[in-house]
């Protein structure tokens, strides 16, 4: 009776702990926000445009004898095995009613206290260069819904407002974070909309990222954006939740996405 008493408090303590990391596990899903269907707009993982972190390197088309790092991914998703990379494009003009972006999912509940992401774009440039990925005071950006009913946004890739608190300058990356008790926002309702907020430590409903600048919007005028390593308190994420990291990896390639009116995400 001991024994059996003794398995049954094992096998709750396992579903407890299995629950926990559940719940601890998020999830980066790419998502269109195109209500006119103006196909401007682009989101999608994709293999081998992210941060390499170790990512095995041939100089015989046959064997793989070498490794490369950038140095601003040192670290980065180890579940990752195709060096995936969250590509984020908007053709023509800001003003179009459009967007990219992607749903952070299994935030709900979290006390936040960082976020980031690293961007492709040569870190001799820093954030304001011209070349590389689009790194506007307002795309790529992150939005959050706190408990408080409160959407905080434009949490910008350089903007002056609400600036990133560290920054970690790579060859052909940028690993950006906002936190360290300091993630300022703008309040976009309730009793300080419209200014700037500190959220770090508010409670969370929802998280997304939002890329809606196009073309006509310097200094790249590039209307385009590759991100890896989404972070949400320290956890990574560098790879989607589509087939692009299992065995059929090539389903993607033999889909006709073109008339897929069911375009999801959000804009401000």
């Amino acid at each position: 009776m001991k024994l059996r008493t003794a398995l049954a408090a094992l096998a709750i303590l396992a579903l407890t702990a299995g629950a926990a990391y559940a719940a601890a596990k998020f999830t980066v899903t790419a998502s269109e926000f195109d209500p006119a269907n103006t196909f401007l707009v682009q989101a999608q993982w994709l293999d081998g445009i992210g941060c390499p972190t170790n990512a095995k390197v041939s100089t015989d088309g046959s064997t793989t004898t070498a490794h490369y790092t950038d140095a601003a991914c040192a670290a980065g998703d180890t579940s990752d095995n195709h060096n995936q990379g969250l590509l984020l494009a908007k053709t023509g003009p800001t003003a179009n009613f459009a967007s990219a972006g992607a749903d952070i999912t299994g935030v709900k509940g979290i006390t936040l206290t960082e976020l980031g992401y690293d961007i492709r774009k040569p870190g001799a440039d820093t954030r304001a260069g011209a070349r590389g990925s689009h790194c506007g005071a307002g795309a790529p950006r992150f939005n959050v819904t706190a408990s408080d009913g409160v959407t905080y946004d434009f949490i910008g890739c350089n903007s002056g407002a609400t600036p990133a608190t560290s920054e970690v300058d790579g060859q052909g990356w940028i690993r950006l974070r906002w936190g360290g008790g300091t993630i300022l926002a703008f309040a976009a309702n309730g009793p300080a909309a419209g200014t700037v907020v500190n959220i770090s430590g508010k409670t969370v409903t929802s998280i997304q990222i939002v890329f809606d600048e196009g073309q006509d919007t310097g200094p790249d005028n590039f209307g385009l954006a590759v991100l890896d390593n989404i972070d949400v308190n320290g956890t990574l994420v560098g790879q989607g939740d589509n087939v692009g990291n299992k065995k059929d990896k090539d389903k993607d390639k033999d889909k006709d996405h073109g008339d897929n009116n069911d375009d999801q995400g959000e804009d401000d």
